[in-house]
């Protein structure tokens, strides 16, 4: 519970603050220079320093959308273009996210994509991109030829009984079905040449197959499980950039079903070999910046340096996004109310990511918790006005939440609200001490008890014997008696 003291008596209204040890002052990025293509259009976050901001609303001033999408190749470059659309109707970013899809679209055999796009420009764009029925027969024509021929040519491979026959044929018609935007067939394509596998290799590339199908499904279920049978593949660790895909593939599963830590943890270990070979489902910018945002929600002190700052291979990655490495380093060196406005200013562009969106707010709200929590664990008391500068925020903001984490038990303090200070409970070692080996000395002796009584039973030859394996009776006349005597 949380006590508002109005008064507190003279001598316990100092302040005494002990600043976190081990602070390392890293040298803040130079200000002129420029924005990576992720968070290039990211605004300004409001003065406040307040992260739970509402949805974005306002257009993301300056969004390098082309520099932002050049990342990606495939799927992933049309899936996250449509996204981008949705999420900024009625504004000018939406009909050049439509226009870049359309031409990207028109690049491949997916004309149920084509369709959608088309459908909403609605002739904003002009006639050059309007709806083409010729190419969409055109295309339609060709790739129920090339079905059929693949089809054909599975037959043909049954028939002869060849396993490595087989399983190609059923990698090429889902190759052909994952183009033409039909993920379902190719998912189960995919699935069924598992049993025409002879080797490790094949076995890894009929998961990544399925893996790639279900992340643009969105079931993240059969990715953590083919994951799952791809790691226990043996000689699996022999490819790097095979075991790379596989912890970003992991590290998304988790990140969906909202197990930060443990996507955390998985984006961090995944090889710099990653490079740009999963630009199809991920590109490196969103290993760091997932891997980043979960681990500040998520990770302690020790965790954070260990695991991120002082991790040579994720570096590599954070490098890619400069913002994103000057914010761990921030939060690292204790200075959160300028990490707070850096993550304000990517929020925006956060938003605009198909995988992390709709994890943002959750994300920021951990990460402004845990700052919160690790500014006050060193302290025996601290005054509020100067905690509400350091995190650039209203002192009566600032209480509400400090009650808030003291109620759910994150902050053992109490708040003296007439002097405004947040004063610790440290927990009575004394007491606990005694407590302990109270504990110890009960059990010690529960336990020597029935030692005891074991062994006068076993001297009294006083035992018990199932009778038929039905009911239970009592020893023979001889333990009968023994027993009786020594009662």
């Amino acid at each position: 519970s949380v006590l508002l003291a109005c008064s507190l008596d003279s001598q316990n209204t100092s302040v005494h603050q002990t600043y976190p040890d081990q602070i390392d002052e890293h040298r803040p990025h130079q200000q002129g220079s420029s924005l990576t293509n992720l968070v290039a259009g990211a605004c300004k976050g409001p003065p406040n320093g307040s992260i739970m901001a509402e949805p974005m609303e306002q257009e993301v001033a300056g969004f390098d959308l082309e520099g932002y999408i050049a990342n990606y190749t495939g799927h992933a470059k049309i899936d996250r273009l449509i996204f981008i659309a949705e999420k900024s109707v009625g504004k000018p970013l939406e009909l050049e996210a439509l226009r870049l899809a359309h031409d990207e679209v028109k690049k491949t055999d997916n004309t149920a994509a084509y369709q959608v796009i088309a459908e909403k420009i609605g002739g904003r764009l002009g006639a050059a991109y309007a709806f083409d029925r010729a190419w969409c027969e055109g295309v339609e024509r060709r790739a129920s030829s090339r079905q059929e021929r693949l089809e054909a040519e599975l037959h043909g491979y049954k028939t002869n009984l060849v396993k490595e026959s087989i399983r190609m044929g059923h990698n090429d018609l889902g190759d052909h079905c994952y183009e033409r935007g039909d993920l379902q067939s190719a998912f189960k394509c995919y699935v069924r040449s598992r049993d025409y596998c002879t080797t490790s290799k094949h076995i890894l590339t009929m998961c990544l197959g399925v893996i790639r199908c279900a992340v643009e499904m969105g079931n993240f279920m059969h990715v953590a499980n083919y994951v799952s049978k791809a790691e226990s593949t043996p000689d699996m660790g022999a490819d790097p950039v095979v075991a790379a895909k596989l912890g970003a593939a992991s590290g998304l599963a988790f990140l969906h079903s909202r197990r930060y830590k443990q996507a955390a943890r998985k984006f961090v270990e995944v090889s710099a070999e990653l490079g740009t070979t999963y630009n199809d489902v991920l590109a490196p910018q969103d290993v760091a910046v997932y891997g980043v945002l979960c681990a500040l929600a998520t990770f302690d002190r020790g965790d954070l340096q260990r695991r991120v700052t002082a991790n040579l291979g994720f570096k590599e990655f954070m490098e890619l996004v400069p913002e994103v490495r000057e914010i761990v380093h921030d939060f690292y060196a204790c200075r959160y109310a300028k990490c707070l406005r850096a993550l304000d200013a990517l929020q925006p562009s956060l938003l605009l990511d198909r995988h992390l969106a709709e994890h943002v707010h959750a994300l920021y709200a951990q990460i402004r918790q845990r700052a919160l929590v690790q500014y006050t664990s060193p302290f025996t008391s601290v005054h509020l006005a100067s905690m509400a500068e350091a995190f650039n925020t209203g002192a009566s903001e600032l209480e509400k939440e400090l009650a808030g984490l003291i109620m759910d038990g994150a902050i053992q303090a109490r708040i003296d609200r007439a002097a405004g200070v947040l004063y610790a409970r440290h927990a009575d070692a004394r007491a606990a001490t005694f407590t302990r080996v109270l504990a110890a000395s009960e059990e010690y002796v529960r336990d020597t008890k029935a030692a005891l009584l074991r062994a006068s039973l076993l001297k009294h030859d006083f035992v018990q014997k199932a009778r038929g394996g039905l009911g239970r009776g009592g020893g023979g006349g001889g333990g009968g008696g023994g027993g009786g005597g020594g009662a």
